[in-house]
């Protein structure tokens, strides 16, 4: 039997928590190997773990996967969270590949100086509200079924729903005007996987900027 997936990161959210998510909403239990100095990973890097030298990287089925997409794309693949069909895995890679662009700012917003957070924190109200949330209620209310692809749960549902979650912790009334997207994030986070995972003490990793950027510093500088 395949052992868990190990999970190598710094102790934060980053580019690994929507693997994170995505997992939990799998049900796959996964370890974690903290990146806490540029030792460690200097020492992935000296081993031949990280093909092009960076993290995120996952250990699994015997690979030592990196690039999120990648292994967002595989996690997906395995655990029937990508779509019946070619054509509905090209639709579910379009939601996805929207909603990183709104997530790269988010990602970022932590580490911006003091100075330009307020402004960038405008920009992202701003195409939450007026670009992307709009889209996806659209999505949903023109067919009226559960998820972004009809009634099956998709890799770009857990991607919106972990999105919905960071977007509200920066404004929590970014939402009042969809209410499917607030029903989604409702549906999504009463599955039994999901559940678990949003209890506290589990490994979902809270909204903490001072940690993040000093557990990031410690390794990246």
């Amino acid at each position: 039997m395949a052992g868990k997936p190990v999970l190598h990161y710094f102790d934060g959210r980053g580019r690994m928590e929507p693997i994170r998510w995505l997992l939990a909403a799998a049900g796959v239990e996964f370890e974690e190997k903290f990146l806490k100095t540029q030792d460690d990973l200097a020492r992935l890097r000296n081993d031949g773990s990280l093909m092009f030298q960076q993290v995120p990287m996952v250990e699994i089925d015997g690979m030592k996967l990196v690039q999120t997409k990648a292994i967002m794309n595989y996690i997906a693949s395995k655990y029937n969270l990508y779509g019946k069909d070619l054509k509905e895995r090209a639709i579910i890679d379009m939601y996805a590949e929207g909603l990183a662009d709104l997530d790269e700012i988010v990602l970022y917003y932590p580490y911006f100086p003091p100075e330009e957070k307020e402004a960038n924190l405008a920009k992202i109200k701003d195409k939450a509200r007026n670009r992307y949330f709009p889209a996806y209620e659209k999505v949903l209310k023109s067919h009226g079924q559960d998820y972004l692809i009809g009634n099956r749960l998709s890799r770009a549902d857990v991607y919106l729903v972990q999105l919905l979650y960071h977007v509200e912790e920066l404004d929590p009334s970014i939402m009042a005007n969809f209410p499917l997207l607030k029903a989604l994030r409702t549906r999504v986070s009463n599955l039994p996987t999901m559940k678990k995972f949003l209890q506290p003490g589990s490994q979902r990793k809270p909204f903490d900027d001072e940690k993040c950027v000093a557990s990031a510093k410690k390794i990246f500088s």
